[in-house]
């Protein structure tokens, strides 16, 4: 009995780690999607940086205990009662993760929307490309969109959102910055 019990055990405890079906569906469908930017993409590395990214985004949505659609989990963390979870929090996370496996056919790059729309709040991602390529010609990775779920697409194909390189995006805001007057100065104006 003790026998059967414990071969029973060791079966279940052997499936604990293999993820849903769906998921790995969805990590074989991202691999094709990075495998098909180009053909110098190396397909173990394409594979490899599905993987990563959707154990990564459930990873980081158990560490910013995400139980909230984007927008309500963004004003706990804004309120304190969450510790990390904007998305520019998932964008350096999922990129600091991605870089740590030392690609040789991807890049990785980092990509702000909204930074120039009043009316919407700024959007931060982690963008895979092949080497060489310009994010534009890669793969949005936004775990943030969907609350912990992985989002991903062509960059191009991403209607939500006009992505622009963050180094662009925050040059334009040291511009800016510089160009208004001093704290000081606007105290002397009133």
């Amino acid at each position: 009995m003790c026998i059967v019990v414990l071969a029973a055990s060791l079966a279940l405890t052997g499936c604990a780690g293999a993820p849903p079906a769906t998921e790995r569906t969805e990590v074989a469908a991202l691999a094709t999607g990075i495998r098909a930017l180009g053909k110098d993409v190396d397909p173990q590395e394409a594979a490899r940086a599905a993987r990563v990214a959707y154990a990564h985004t459930d990873r980081l949505a158990e560490e910013y205990r995400i139980t909230d659609p984007p927008l309500v989990h963004n004003a706990k963390v804004n309120m304190g009662l969450r510790p990390r979870g904007l998305c520019w929090h998932w964008a350096h996370d999922m990129q600091a993760r991605l870089a740590q496996e030392r690609f040789r056919t991807l890049e990785l790059h980092r990509a702000i929307a909204n930074a120039d729309n009043p009316f919407r709040i700024d959007h931060s991602t982690v963008i895979v490309s092949r080497r060489g390529d310009t994010m534009f010609d890669g793969i949005v990775l936004d775990p943030w969109r969907k609350g912990g779920v992985l989002h991903w697409v062509p960059t191009r194909d991403d209607t939500r959102y006009a992505w622009r390189p963050r180094k662009e995006v925050l040059a334009a805001k040291r511009d800016r910055a510089a160009r208004r007057p001093d704290a000081e100065a606007v105290t002397r104006q009133r």
